[in-house]
């Protein structure tokens, strides 16, 4: 008798469980459900528009002198030294070429902190090896964790170094040169020789062009 008893709690255990995920999942579902076409739609631009920064917009904010952001180079440093987009800081999520460090999570926290600290007011915009690389992704999801916030490149360093058109306007390939926006060395390194242009911001809302 105690053994049927026993079984009759336990299948009543196991109907309860079933019908508590089946609620959960339909909670779910209806909150989902509850968003319209239109509604998703301008929850998604309105996240790309707050994370992620048009490359060409910092290119000719560059070549202006302008100053209100940081670009920070997540590469190993043996390849930031190597080159690296004109001054961009380097705050290493790889050990080297072939090994992560995104267990370095003080070291990499720290490090943000401290930039955030001295550049107060600045869009901190962070690039990795290239537009679908994750790098850019997990750090920025440890420093969320650890309440600190950064913007993402829309591409990274091969794009910029190596593919020069396909995210600069026809006419300015003539007028532009993938050297004078990049430079060697364990500094950040300063513009030269760039002929200024006029900004393109939309309307005053930052997006750039």
């Amino acid at each position: 008798m105690k053994m049927k008893n026993n079984e009759n709690r336990l299948i009543g255990l196991m109907l309860l469980i079933v019908v508590l995920s089946s609620v959960v999942s339909v909670i779910t579902y209806e909150i989902l459900e509850d968003k319209s076409d239109e509604e998703l739609i301008a929850e998604f631009y309105s996240v790309e528009s707050a994370v992620s920064v048009s490359p060409h917009h910092i290119r000719k904010g560059m070549a202006k002198g302008d100053d209100s952001f940081i670009l920070v180079d997540l590469r190993s440093q043996e390849e930031y030294e190597e080159e690296h987009i004109v001054g961009a800081v380097n705050i290493p999520a790889y050990k080297d070429r072939d090994h992560s460090d995104y267990g370095a999570i003080e070291r990499i926290v720290g490090s943000f902190r401290e930039l955030r600290g001295e550049n107060s007011g600045k869009d901190i915009i962070v690039y990795c090896y290239s537009g679908p690389c994750m790098t850019g992704r997990k750090v920025g999801k440890i420093l969320v964790d650890n309440g600190i916030y950064v913007k993402h490149l829309g591409i990274g360093w091969n794009e910029w170094r190596y593919h020069w058109s396909i995210w600069n306007h026809a006419h300015e390939w003539s007028e532009t040169d993938v050297l004078d926006y990049v430079v060697s060395g364990s500094e950040p390194g300063e513009m030269e020789g760039v002929k200024k242009v006029k900004g393109c911001g939309v309307d005053g809302g930052g997006l750039g062009c």
